[in-house]
């Protein structure tokens, strides 16, 4: 784990990558005001107790930590709501993710995926996966599904990176000043996106498609149709959620096979092989490596005893080295049997797009193996982590 920490210069706040953790699994820190989950089975049983665990994480964040803008709302965020709204909204979409529509997908992704490469190649000088490849890939397909425009996609990768590229710790001690550019930073992004997925609503009630997006303006739950703030913020989800982790795991797989060269040599030879990489890949270097909760009740959790109304941060990237659940954790494996890593989550919140992701994962990387060879960085042009302490992916990968 030295030469790799070393070799591609992984940022000190991305911690689960730089070694198993030898704290408690579960553990307060006054610094910032939080309590985190680290240890496997800590952290399955969290996620699996939504009740106690609840993602309505915005009750317990103090109200001068909060924007006070009338543009701020987290009504039809996903990831922010508790059943029964979570099982109601979730279940709107789960049509648009289903085994044979994602299967279906499989020729355009290909497609695309050539036409990619085929783009960087003209453009001549080595190809750059996040730019050249594992951006635009699932962006396309996801904005396709939504039906806007893919061509504004530069447009989504500005927001998303002013959303999550951010090199701050989550905290809930920060000094005004902080969180006020905290929050403006959010906000800015936030609002341009509403807006523009607003526009798109509003013509698909007047002129509907065969898309997702009209589909979540048609729909109903309990008789009614969605307001147009839950149908934006629906969409905004879906939009960011389902480009970024596939990035990250694009990005992030390459580098393990680049790292470990048998790996890949074994790869190359057994395409049947690449879905146990890509598995191997969302354990090793957990894409979105933590979530957070708030706790509505005084729980017992790892020997310790939570608070009620307390932020909880729930740390998969720890978990998914935790040498209890995972021997060799900081080795990279593709062959170990079972692999139940937390790469998508679990629970009730388990990433809605795994299949599609999993999918283009697998459709890209037997494209780049068929073309390239072998896949290598390029020593002189040094790979970049995305700074953000809670998510693990590379924001410039040359190869060579």
């Amino acid at each position: 784990m030295t030469s790799f920490i070393e070799r591609y210069h992984v940022p000190e706040q991305h911690f689960w990558v730089r070694g198993s953790r030898s704290g408690p699994p579960v553990e307060y820190d006054a610094g910032t005001g939080l309590w985190s989950v680290y240890g496997y089975p800590e952290l399955r049983e969290a996620l699996n107790d939504p009740v106690t665990f609840s993602s309505d994480t915005m009750r317990v964040v103090p109200k001068e930590m909060l924007p006070e803008s009338e543009d701020f709302s987290l009504s039809g965020f996903l990831t922010q709501i508790d059943p029964p709204e979570h099982t109601k909204l979730r279940k709107l979409v789960s049509s648009a993710f289903t085994r044979k529509v994602v299967a279906d997908l499989e020729p355009r992704i290909a497609d695309l995926t050539h036409e990619l490469l085929d783009a960087a190649r003209e453009r001549g000088g080595h190809l750059e996966l996040v730019t050249d490849l594992a951006y635009p890939l699932p962006v396309t397909v996801i904005a396709e599904l939504l039906g806007v425009p893919s061509s504004d996609r530069d447009l989504f990768r500005q927001w998303a990176n002013a959303l999550f590229e951010r090199d701050t710790q989550v905290s809930l001690n920060k000094s005004t000043e902080e969180q006020r550019q905290d929050l403006q930073a959010a906000l800015t992004p936030l609002k341009e996106m509403t807006d523009y997925l607003g526009t798109h609503a509003a013509e698909r009630r007047r002129q509907p498609r065969a898309d997702l997006l009209t589909r979540l303006v048609e729909a109903e739950v309990d008789g009614e149709r969605l307001p147009d703030r839950q149908v934006v913020n629906f969409a905004m989800i879906l939009l960011l959620a389902g480009h970024v982790t596939t990035t990250m795991l694009l990005g992030n797989t390459v580098l393990c096979l680049d790292a470990f060269p048998e790996q890949q040599a074994r790869a190359r030879a057994d395409r049947a092989s690449i879905p146990a990489v890509i598995e191997e890949s969302l354990r090793f270097l957990t894409p979105f490596a933590a979530v957070t909760r708030a706790t509505t009740r005084e729980v017992e959790l790892g020997g310790e005893t939570i608070p009620a109304d307390r932020l909880v941060m729930l740390w998969l990237g720890a978990a998914n080295r935790d040498p209890r659940q995972f021997s060799d954790p900081d080795v990279f494996a593709p062959g170990r049997d079972p692999n139940p890593h937390l790469g998508f989550g679990h629970g009730i919140h388990f990433c809605l797009g795994a299949p599609l992701a999993r999918l283009e994962g697998r459709v890209a990387l037997n494209i780049l193996l068929d073309r390239y060879d072998p896949l290598r960085t390029d020593p002189d042009d040094p790979v970049a982590f995305i700074p953000t302490p809670t998510m693990t992916g590379v924001r410039h990968l040359p190869l060579r």
